[in-house]
């Protein structure tokens, strides 16, 4: 007389629980959709019948295909939940330190490290002979001019195309000064420039190195115009200087290492300017924070 007997309603209910059950289940593992199916069929076949067993059935079924689903999570949900966490999975560490070290063997560090091994061969080719042998002296001057080109290039191709590293913040200032400083060393030993331009300018070139570790608590000394020009004129004048020059052009050789030498003594005063102003500034900064802090 009530119309629909309350076991098969609840074999109703238990059906469409299996129902959904499966069907998460079957978006995520088999075994999951597995045991849904399973689990639909038992109440499948219960429902017409007004036994209790046919509602328990559905119940323990869905139930069953719930629990499948949810202990059916692949690898990559754990590993797209430690990133919603804010954890970087172990995989992703190790493939961005690959890349990292992977990104020191870069084109503007492989002309540095060109320039290095040019150092040796030069000087090896300049005091060939005897140092006075006009095919060797064109070699060391060949050795030398791809050095000083190269050292046009790979700073500007680290900072166009984001190459710089540690190792090329390290190597190119030292590559710099070992060409530069072979050079002078070769020609004073020959004969060829007198010992105290030589000091001159190695001198310069050690007292700002030590000058920008002095002030680097405080700040970087830039890179200034004339610093630019007088490298260019050292590499021309140098330059010069190795090839087995005669006539007019030992003349103007004389000339532009003068000029060198001019350039060197003046930007090297600018760099002590700009370091004294720097550190004071640097420490009056220092104590208006001190003061502001304390009051």
């Amino acid at each position: 007389m009530t119309g629909v007997p309350a076991s098969a309603a609840g074999g109703s209910s238990g059906a469409r629980r299996a129902a959904a059950g499966a069907a998460a289940a079957a978006s995520t593992a088999a075994p999951g959709k597995v045991a849904g199916t399973a689990a639909a069929r038992s109440v499948d076949g219960g429902a017409p019948g007004a036994g209790p067993g046919a509602s328990s059935d559905g119940r323990h079924g869905g139930t069953a295909g719930a629990a499948a689903a949810d202990e059916a999570v692949p690898a990559e949900d754990a590993g797209l939940d430690a990133q919603d966490d804010g954890k970087t999975p172990r995989g992703a560490k190790i493939a961005a330190a690959a890349v990292n070290q992977a990104s020191v063997w870069n084109i503007a560090n492989l002309l540095t490290m060109l320039r290095l091994v040019l150092v040796p061969a030069f000087v090896a080719l300049m005091l060939a002979d005897g140092g006075y042998d006009p095919a060797w002296r064109s070699l060391a001057w060949a050795a030398f001019a791809i050095a000083m080109i190269t050292d046009l290039f790979d700073g500007h191709l680290a900072r166009a195309y984001n190459l710089v590293t540690d190792f090329g913040k390290i190597a190119d200032p030292i590559a710099d000064k070992a060409i530069m400083g072979a050079a002078l060393i070769c020609l004073s030993a020959l004969g060829d420039l007198p010992w105290w331009v030589t000091g001159l300018i190695l001198g310069r070139e050690l007292g700002v190195t030590l000058l920008r570790f002095w002030v680097i608590r405080y700040g970087v000394i830039p890179a200034s115009r004339g610093g630019k020009l007088k490298t260019l004129t050292q590499g021309v004048a140098v330059g010069m200087y190795v090839l087995a020059l005669t006539g007019w052009l030992s003349t103007l050789r004389w000339w532009v290492m003068a000029a060198a030498v001019v350039l060197t003594v003046v930007t090297g005063l600018d760099y002590v300017k700009q370091a004294i102003v720097l550190r004071r500034q640097g420490i009056a900064e220092r104590k208006a924070a001190l003061e502001e802090k304390e009051a």
